[in-house]
């Protein structure tokens, strides 16, 4: 898992290394608050989670800077949270 972030590919993946810090830590901050994972796995690593998600092509940040789920139209706050705005991260 940690080797799939040395990779290119998955920075590639999601437009660059700010673009992937800014996914994995969103998407953490929902895990955390109860979201549930959207690949089957029994780790409780909630890193590796993220990446396999990302790596799935599971979710993506959207133009506004907020994690989406792939073939949604537009994440629903209430099933999803998308975590901190990037207001609350500067």
């Amino acid at each position: 898992m940690i080797e799939d972030l040395k990779e290119e590919k998955i920075v590639n993946k999601v437009g660059g290394r700010f673009k992937l810090s800014t996914i994995i830590q969103k998407r953490m901050v929902a895990l955390n608050r109860g979201a549930r994972p959207l690949i089957e796995t029994q780790s409780k690593n909630l890193m590796e989670i993220v990446v396999r998600e990302i790596l799935e092509d599971k979710i993506y940040l959207d133009r506004t800077g907020n994690v989406a789920i792939r073939g949604e139209v537009a994440p629903d706050v209430d099933k999803f949270d998308a975590g901190p705005s990037l207001a609350d991260l500067m």
